[in-house]
């Protein structure tokens, strides 16, 4: 299987809106089919700890990401979705912790609709309609203003993404210490 490796968050690429999928695409960066990239988009996006992973967040230039399978979201549900595209949200709004695998201990209260109704093709090509609530919702819609080129981060007032970058490299440098000490013993 073909490994990816996550970009950092100062490469352009996370930033830049995707364009439409096709399967031609695929043989420009070294994929045989859509089940492959599926795979090894799901493959990278557990081992970094995450619930989804974008494209351009490993630096390819898909119109694609992947969510789910964890045993304890939706009984371990996964959805591989090319050229995704949200159709409606409904109107109840909810606040909650989000995390991005792009910018590792950053966390921010982000306000998402607590549903959508989304479209999206499957491995196989097939256009598939979801009704997404809860937390599969709210992956699916970070991950796809992942595709538009937006972050979480623009969810949030400036005071509250530098109080969370601040929170964050303490927690880097505690989970480094606690790292550094454990391979010592």
């Amino acid at each position: 299987m073909k490994e990816l490796k996550l970009i950092p968050p100062t490469d352009a690429r996370v930033k830049n809106a995707i364009a439409p999928f096709t399967d031609e695409m695929l043989k420009d960066e070294g994929f045989e089919n859509r089940k492959e990239l599926a795979d090894a988009m799901f493959d990278t996006m557990q081992k970094s700890g995450g619930i989804g992973l974008t494209c351009n967040q490993v630096g390819l230039p898909f119109n694609f990401f992947v969510l789910g399978g964890h045993p304890e979201i939706e009984k371990g549900m996964r959805l591989d979705c090319f050229n995704p595209m949200i159709i409606s949200s409904g109107e109840d709004k909810v606040m909650m912790k989000e995390g991005c695998l792009t910018y590792p201990f950053v966390f921010l209260n982000v306000k998402r609709p607590r549903k959508v109704v989304v479209k999206y093709e499957d491995v196989d090509g097939n256009l598939q309609e979801g009704h997404l609530d809860g937390l599969m919702s709210r992956i699916f819609q970070h991950e796809y203003d992942h595709i538009l080129g937006r972050t979480f981060l623009e969810h949030a007032s400036k005071l509250k993404v530098d109080r969370a970058f601040a929170k964050a490299k303490k927690e880097f440098e505690r989970w480094t210490k606690n790292n550094a000490s454990v391979q010592n013993t």
